[in-house]
């Protein structure tokens, strides 16, 4: 980077520059936006979970004020399937087409669209569609009504696990439960769709975490080339997950959009959003760990079993930390998945490591327990050095920096192990602690900047901002190579007509997008440079090389020109940079990883069966913070994701029929402003320059990691009840002595 200090905002606190936008309403999410003639359409969802659809009686509601069509299986467009392929990036949620068969395999599956002239309109006529069904038996409900063990998809081998874990003379045998979860983002899915020149292009906005991927996706369905459908996402009320792929119903609205030739939104109610756009899988994890007697591990076997769909088939990659976890030379992990009639599960917030790491790290403490040791001590003991499923040295790595750093200030060393033993009041002290880890990788990304003669700097990259903090530290790049204030720097995102940015998922956002805005930003200079040095320039003559930047103006021998005047003298309205970035050999010479360490502890009063995190103390490793405050409540939103997953979070599905009987926010229980606890969270300082020339690696997703099986840890040192089943319910505390 070469901003002098004074002018250098790249890993400074810095306001949202979209702060105000949001505040005053300008910011356009996907339900803003209205066109003329709109219409809009309204899901009609399955009402069984197995089963045949018999007939579909519309009458009543082809009668209902303001009804223009309804869309089924008998009346929809012969359309292909996406080949659903991450590598040719047309990847989605669920295969299956919308109305593709008669086949009913879950619960709010999709029947008709019923498409009218008001949203009112729209969902009154829904409720009169009157579907009949032959319902099937053996519907198979989940993991927790059997045993089923699924098909094995991802096996994992190093050293002799089973032989090493025979021979340990300390040894731990545990099997690890979660329910299915919930994205709950604050905004649902829409859809809006228009066609335009006479059928031939395809206007989409979206609330998506990835707009190439949709616009990739439904130029296959429609058989149309990408160039011809634009996808538009320019805020997003989050996803973690669940918008990073297209879903059925965006399918059912671009084609009734066709149909009907005027446009169609369709924006999901809170209950189909929850029925019909993915969740975490509930799993099964089995863990078994061999250890010496001064806690040398010698052995992990990490097999987990996760759901899927009937029509599907996502692998919830549990057991994908534990090879890197730990020193230890033997090592094995199995996955297998079980398909169940519900919707198909899809990434969610940290995906696989998050309920990896609640069994692992649970684990970990258990064996602690065994061999009357330290947790904290247990997990320095085994701090891999290098990364011991490559062999590779790490990038960076600084775990027992953020285990002694949070442990210091949670105040670790005063802590009685002893059961129970530390009181307040009618409140029982449990603290717990667990260490966290996510993967660090990059996608590429192009970008284009712009430097206007007004003095002004556009960036634009087709990547989204998920509400993240995006656009703010793509203009703290900008502002940092130009020396132009932030509050200068327009930022346009999430666009298909804009330069190709990655998904926004995986915390790679940050770590693919500004070495590409980085390098167009350079373009764009290295092009001012050039008109500066010519014929009439500001610096005519000169080596461009001697040509510096400072605060927005070209400088040399004592001379200085803003941009806008270097512009101005030949006549130019803007100079474009263009720019890109992609991953490259460093795979081969380095590991990456992010890890960090959390602390929590919990209050248990059993006289009125109260159990609560009090506080939560971590220290978080993602090489540099770009925007520490925006990163910092990254962190901070993901322990309270973290507290829900431990303690409240389970979607409820009938062990009869496989209905899902939660799907509302009056009985699907998420943390509130009241279940906030005292939170402290680190971001150590180490640049990871061997990944990118920032020195940052993502953030979304490691604070999650490890947080459930802190809380539970602490649950276990307050009460002595080791509760291996996610969430961890006041109920099952009170079961048990």
């Amino acid at each position: 980077m070469s901003a002098s200090p004074e002018h250098r905002v790249v890993g400074r606190r810095t306001p949202r520059v979209d702060g105000e936008a949001k505040l005053t309403g300008r910011a356009d999410y996907t339900v803003d936006h209205r066109l003329p003639g709109m219409l809009h359409g309204y899901p009609v969802p399955a009402s069984i979970a197995h089963g045949t659809l018999e007939t579909l009686d519309l009458d009543a509601a082809r009668a209902m004020p303001g009804v223009v069509d309804i869309l089924h299986h008998g009346h929809f467009p012969d359309l292909r399937r996406s080949p659903n392929s991450m590598r040719q990036g047309n990847a989605v949620s669920e295969v299956r087409l919308p109305f593709e068969d008669d086949r009913i395999h879950y619960h709010g599956q999709y029947l008709a669209l019923v498409v009218a002239e008001t949203l009112e309109q729209a969902r009154a006529a829904a409720f009169r569609v009157e579907a009949r069904y032959h319902t099937d038996a053996g519907t198979v409900a989940g993991l927790a009504a059997g045993d089923a063990e699924g098909d094995e998809v991802r096996h994992y081998t190093r050293g002799e696990p089973e032989l090493a874990f025979g021979i340990a003379p300390v040894i731990l045998d545990a099997t690890y439960t979660m329910a299915a979860e919930s994205h709950v983002p604050l905004e649902p899915h829409a859809t809006l769709a228009e066609w335009r020149e006479g059928g031939q292009r395809l206007v989409v906005h979206e609330s998506t975490q990835g707009v190439f991927y949709q616009r990739n996706a439904l130029a296959c369905i429609f058989d149309l080339s990408p160039e011809r459908v634009e996808v538009i996402s320019h805020y997003i009320g989050s996803g973690f997950g669940n918008k990073l792929f297209m879903w059925p119903h965006a399918v059912a609205t671009a084609a009734a959009a066709r149909m009907l030739g005027r446009p169609v939104r369709t924006v999901l109610p809170r209950q189909q959003d929850m029925m019909t756009t993915g969740h975490r899988p509930a799993s099964r994890q089995r863990i078994r760990l061999g250890a010496e007697l001064d806690g040398s591990l010698t052995s992990i076997q990490h097999d987990s079993v996760t759901e899927t769909s009937m029509v599907d088939r996502y692998i919830d990659a549990c057991g994908g930390a534990t090879p890197s976890a730990y020193a230890c030379d033997s090592v094995s992990t199995r996955q297998r998945i079980l398909s169940v009639h519900r919707g198909t599960p899809c990434p969610m917030r940290a995906p696989g490591e998050a309920s990896g790491l609640f069994a692992l790290e649970s684990a970990i403490d258990e064996l602690a327990v065994a061999l009357d040791m330290d947790p904290l001590a247990l997990r320095l003991k085994n701090d891999a050095h290098q990364d011991p499923r490559s062999g590779l040295p790490w990038s960076s790595k600084h775990l027992d920096r953020c285990l002694e750093s949070a442990a210091e200030r949670f105040g670790w060393a005063a802590r009685d192990p002893g059961i129970g033993a530390m009181r307040d009041g009618d409140e029982i002290i449990g603290q717990g602690m667990a260490a966290a880890t996510w993967f660090a990788a990059r996608q590429p990304c192009a970008a284009r900047v712009t430097l206007r003669a007004d003095g002004t700097v556009l960036a634009a990259c087709g990547t989204q901002d998920i509400g993240t903090g995006t656009y703010t530290i793509v203009a703290q790049t900008v502002a940092e190579l130009t020396g132009v204030p932030v509050e200068r720097v327009e930022v346009r995102l999430g666009e298909t007509d804009l330069p190709a940015g990655p998904l926004s998922g995986g915390s790679m956002t940050t770590a693919s997008t500004l070495p590409a805005v980085a390098a167009a930003t350079r373009d764009a200079l290295a092009a001012l440079r050039k008109v500066a040095t010519g014929p009439g320039g500001a610096f005519e003559g000169l080596d461009r090389d001697a040509l510096g930047i400072e605060a927005g103006a070209l400088v040399a021998e004592g001379r200085r020109a803003d941009f806008a005047e270097v512009l101005g003298r030949h006549h130019l309205t803007d100079i474009t940079g263009e720019g890109s970035a992609a991953p490259g050999d460093e795979r081969q010479a380095y590991s990456f990883r992010s890890f960090g360490a959390h602390f929590v502890e919990v209050r248990w009063d059993p006289g009125i069966s109260r159990l609560r995190v009090a506080r939560v103390v971590s220290s978080i490793d993602v090489g540099r913070a770009i925007n520490p405050v925006a990163a910092r409540h990254q962190v901070e939103g993901a322990i309270m994701m973290g507290i829900g997953m431990a303690l409240l979070e389970g979607l409820d599905y009938d062990p009869r029929d496989a209905r899902l009987i939660n799907a509302n926010l009056a009985d699907y229980r998420i943390p509130v402003h009241a279940d906030t606890p005292e939170l402290d969270v680190e971001l150590l300082d180490y640049p990871d320059y061997r990944f990118n020339e920032f020195g940052a690696r993502g953030i979304g997703e490691i604070g999650l990691t490890g947080i459930a099986a802190a809380i539970a840890n602490a649950v276990h040192h307050a009460t002595g009840q080791r509760l291996r089943e996610l969430p961890i319910t006041v109920e099952a505390l009170m079961d048990r002595p």
